[in-house]
């Protein structure tokens, strides 16, 4: 036999008792039935509910362990791909530099050797005409003052 077919003959035994009992003892008996069912329901229920969280507090564990599992993979994706990134970025710095240091010294090489040419072609300070040593109109030769051919000298006179 199954237990609802004992369930179902245990009920009807019940039933019959219950129809040949003395009023008084049917209320007892009623009242005492509908605690015992009240208990039972609310074990069962309580029971069903408790399974039902114990299965979604399981599922909500497998959940979170597999997005960990994911996150944690990821993260080292993009931690390698940083990596690589800041590498490939250090390397063409590094030729930047390389590059500017090599303009660089073009340029020092270059400066210097007009600087040694440009020296000779400096004028100091003591070198530049004042106002004082500009000629002035008066002192300009007129074309009076110009030697023409028979004021040179010749080599017999």
């Amino acid at each position: 036999m199954d237990k609802k077919d004992v369930e179902k003959a245990a009920l009807k035994a019940g039933k019959k008792i219950i129809d040949h009992t003395p009023e008084p003892v049917k209320k007892k008996v009623e009242e005492k039935v509908r605690e015992k069912a009240k208990e039972k329901f609310v074990e069962k229920t309580e029971g069903k509910l408790q399974e039902k969280a114990n299965e979604a507090s399981e599922k909500l564990q497998e959940t979170k362990e597999k997005n960990a599992q994911k996150v944690h993979g990821k993260g080292e994706d993009a931690k390698e791909k940083l990596q690589d990134v800041l590498l490939s970025v250090k390397d063409k710095l590094s030729d930047v530099k390389e590059a500017g240091e090599n303009f660089q010294e073009k340029v020092s090489s270059s400066d210097d050797k007009e600087k040694s040419k440009n020296k000779r072609k400096i004028k100091g300070a003591n070198q530049i005409k004042k106002a004082m040593d500009i000629k002035s109109s008066t002192k300009i030769k007129s074309s009076n003052d110009i030697k023409s051919s028979t004021d040179l000298k010749t080599m017999g006179s």
